[in-house]
């Protein structure tokens, strides 16, 4: 998410050391202040940006590297007309009042001039301790000790404001609110952008896009859902209420003018004319867990079921192998997005099986970053963000079927199975130690 941001703000990810995984704490290069603050209005993973002006392994070389910080550099921030105060956060550990003053008195060798104001201070500074991961094993000392001025905090309290619980229209499988603002910060949406998800379901990430400016739309194969009809997911409602669908979602947050609209389509088919029309396609694919993927099918096609939506809309769904819906996305992608566009999806995986070889390519798209989240002990999705790089040709449309590694991305299609066949194993070993 910070190197999707940083690139949007004009700058590129490098750090000066290499990012710790076990660590909470990260030092990087960013050119300005401006630019540190544009990334925190974004980003929904990191808390807090700080100018960093000291660091070390213990207290002492703490200390020595503040000694170090060009003076030129903290005087503006320090004058006697100025008022401040200091923070302390501790990352594993708790400390107690007395303990947290005298390590704010320890840095009295700072030119401190102005006065102290704990309540609406003009500059902030903290000290942040990091004493690992481990809450079994805490150290007594700090392993990394930190000391800068405050500069913005990130978005992290949008998790909350747009938490799916409050929403007024909800599905099966309606994404995450944190999940769903990542997404968009990895699509690098930005105001003016049209932002298009082809599996739109309940809309959830169209209103993270719409959130930061942009114009939004979608499609679904599930006639009910995109109108809002028929039985509500939520416990102890029975059918859905008049007034519950995507637009009212975005009404909600004050973001209806964002909305293009939702359109009952199938994706494996062309809708939309040749061109470019997207910024950005941001999308949740059905993995058959809780909802099956599906089709368009006719009377001569294998017929899996008929679903009567409402009174008078009737239609035939076939099935659709997720190695079919993932290639039609990306084809999609493809021909739509603009250059330089993102394509940003969940793939799911079963990880005793799992490579890099799977995931699905194009020559048209660059993989841009793929992150996992667990689901299981054996099975878990990957955020997968691609960027269109190469301008689409009628040569293209069918190129991974050329591509000798096209039979791996096969394994998707029984990814249900494989998801289900461990929740088996599960109960039956729960049941066996029961028995003991």
């Amino acid at each position: 998410e910070i190197t999707s941001l940083l690139s949007l703000c004009g700058g590129q990810f490098s750090g000066e050391q290499e990012i710790r995984v076990n660590s909470p704490f990260w030092i990087l290069n960013i050119p300005s202040e401006e630019m540190a603050r544009g990334l925190m209005k974004r980003t929904v993973c990191a808390k807090s940006v700080f100018e960093l002006w000291g660091h070390g392994r213990s207290a002492g070389e703490l200390y020595t590297s503040l000694k170090n910080y060009p003076t030129d550099k903290m005087l503006p921030y320090l004058q006697p007309d100025s008022t401040y105060k200091v923070h302390i956060h501790t990352f594993n550990k708790t400390l107690t009042q007395a303990q947290k003053i005298k390590k704010i008195d320890a840095l009295e060798f700072l030119p401190f001039k102005g006065k102290v104001n704990l309540k609406n201070p003009e500059h902030i500074f903290w000290i942040l301790e990091d004493y690992g991961m481990n809450p079994n094993d805490v150290p007594e000392e700090p392993i990394h000790l930190y000391f800068g001025r405050w500069i913005a905090d990130g978005q992290r309290e949008l998790i909350e404001s747009y938490s799916v619980k409050k929403r007024h229209f909800i599905g099966n499988t309606s994404m995450d609110a944190c999940l769903s603002f990542i997404m968009a910060n990895h699509g690098r949406v930005k105001p003016n952008d049209i932002v298009y998800d082809p599996f739109v379901g309940t809309g959830g990430l169209l209103i993270s896009s719409a959130h930061f400016g942009a114009y939004v739309c979608g499609t679904d194969i599930d006639y009910n859902t995109i109108h809002g009809l028929g039985k509500a997911s939520r416990k102890n409602q029975k059918w859905r209420g008049p007034d519950e669908n995507i637009r009212a979602n975005l009404r909600q947050y004050g973001l209806e003018k964002y909305y293009l609209d939702a359109l009952v389509a199938d994706s494996s088919r062309p809708i939309w004319r040749k061109g470019v029309l997207f910024d950005a396609i941001i999308t949740d694919p059905p993995y058959g867990i809780r909802e099956a993927p599906r089709r368009m099918g006719s009377q001569k096609e294998t017929v899996k079921s008929v679903d009567r939506s409402t009174e008078h809309h009737f239609f035939v769904s076939s099935s659709y192998h997720l190695s079919d819906i993932f290639f039609d996305l990306l084809k999609f992608g493809a021909e739509h997005l603009v250059m330089g566009g993102r394509l940003v999806y969940w793939l799911p995986i079963y990880r005793p099986e799992y490579t890099e070889e799977i995931i699905p390519r194009h020559p048209c798209l660059k993989l841009i970053s793929n992150c996992e989240q667990m689901l299981s002990s054996h099975t878990s999705r990957r955020l997968i963000t691609m960027e269109k790089v190469k301008e689409f040709k009628d040569q293209d449309e069918n190129s991974y079927l050329l591509d000798g590694q096209y039979m791996p991305y096969r394994g998707h299609n029984s990814f249900r199975e494989k998801y289900f066949s461990g929740v088996t194993k599960r109960i039956a070993k729960e049941e066996k130690d029961n028995q003991k």
